[in-house]
């Protein structure tokens, strides 16, 4: 017979003062324990952790570019964009500055409050980190957040991206370690952890999750949230996506997670990653809007918004605005509307 949970006592396993403070010895076995949680519970739970910190009225609206799309020498089993599979994704060469502004300034005018840039590399050459620091500059005065994924980095080269102004930099983990090698093999976790903690030590902040609807189970995925919880900080931002399949890839015809087993994947991040600002990325085109609507009460609180994000579609902005009408909630840092 189960032993009955703690009256709010905030966690199945261990006491704890206050559930909303951050905490970097989590277990896997603890985080295990949430995933298994009654769900109204878990989200409960979820919900008013994430209202110690946030307004649940507000969400961060972010935009993402490709500013070099296709050719990449990695393998990830989710991606269009490598070189190791046949895809419709056509390869480019870097965008200029210029261009890659103009659309931070139209993303800016659309509502977007956060720019990010990613490109198809493995790790950073030198010789493009000029061109790259004058895209992100160029976005940071324009008064945006800015973001930028561009595979492995060097600390010289984290040095260089903060010093252009760069706000946050992704490198998402995909999922736990112990499934890693079933997803990607050209690049080792290892290596993953080696940049975030370049980053860090930068100065810069991190943005860093992972994908679900790999054919990961239910541990792999608390393994992910695991790795997140006993780094030195945790991500500032934790992407969680839900795996867009592509066809021509090995994980083109991947059957999609439960859409409650994706809310709780939100939950237990906002439980474990207390004060990140955890975002829906890929997968919102096929996420009705009852289950984006029961991510947000988990803890949800960023969507990417603009037709696509990398090389995917993304539901358009009528559809976005829509859908903040109908909940009543707002861009953050707008002022709350005035009802009579």
């Amino acid at each position: 017979m189960n032993a009955p949970l703690r009256p709010l006592d905030r966690r199945p396993l261990g006491p704890i003062a206050d559930p909303a403070q951050p905490r970097y010895d989590w277990t896997l076995e603890e985080i295990e324990a949430l995933f298994e949680l009654p769900f109204t519970e878990l989200v409960f739970r979820a919900a008013e952790v994430h209202r110690r910190w946030f307004d649940p009225a507000e969400l961060q609206l972010s935009q993402l570019l490709s500013i070099k799309t296709g050719g990449c020498p990695e393998n990830c089993g989710y991606c269009s964009q490598s070189q190791h599979f046949k895809t419709a994704t056509k390869a480019s060469k870097l965008m200029d500055a210029d261009a890659v502004i103009a659309q931070a300034a139209e993303a800016k005018a659309g509502g977007a409050q956060r720019f990010c840039m990613g490109a198809a590399w493995r790790d950073v050459k030198d010789r493009d980190l000029p061109k790259v620091a004058a895209m992100i500059s160029g976005v940071k005065a324009l008064g945006l957040e800015t973001c930028a994924t561009l595979g492995m980095l060097t600390p010289d080269q984290a040095k260089a991206l903060k010093a252009a102004g760069l706000d946050y930099y992704n490198h998402n983990l995909d999922t736990g370690p112990d499934y890693y090698d079933q997803v990607v093999t050209t690049r080792t976790y290892q290596d993953r952890l080696d940049t975030l903690a370049a980053v860090r030590d930068a100065g810069m902040s991190t943005c860093c999750g992972g994908i679900v609807g790999m054919g990961e189970t239910r541990r792999d995925r608390a393994g992910l949230l695991h790795q997140l919880a006993i780094l030195p900080s945790h991500p500032e931002s934790l992407p969680i996506n839900d795996l867009m399949p592509i066809p021509g890839t090995p994980l083109g015809n991947s059957e999609a997670v439960d859409p409650l087993e994706f809310v709780r994947m939100i939950a237990v991040a906002r439980l474990v990653c207390p004060k990140s600002m955890v975002r829906i990325a890929a997968g919102r085109e096929h996420m009705s809007k009852e289950l984006q609507s029961l991510c947000f009460l988990a803890g949800a609180n960023s969507i990417f918004v603009g037709a696509r994000l990398l090389t995917t579609d993304n539901p358009g902005r009528n559809a976005d605005d829509a859908l903040l009408a109908d909940l009543k909630m707002r861009p953050m840092g707008a002022a709350p509307a005035q009802h009579c």
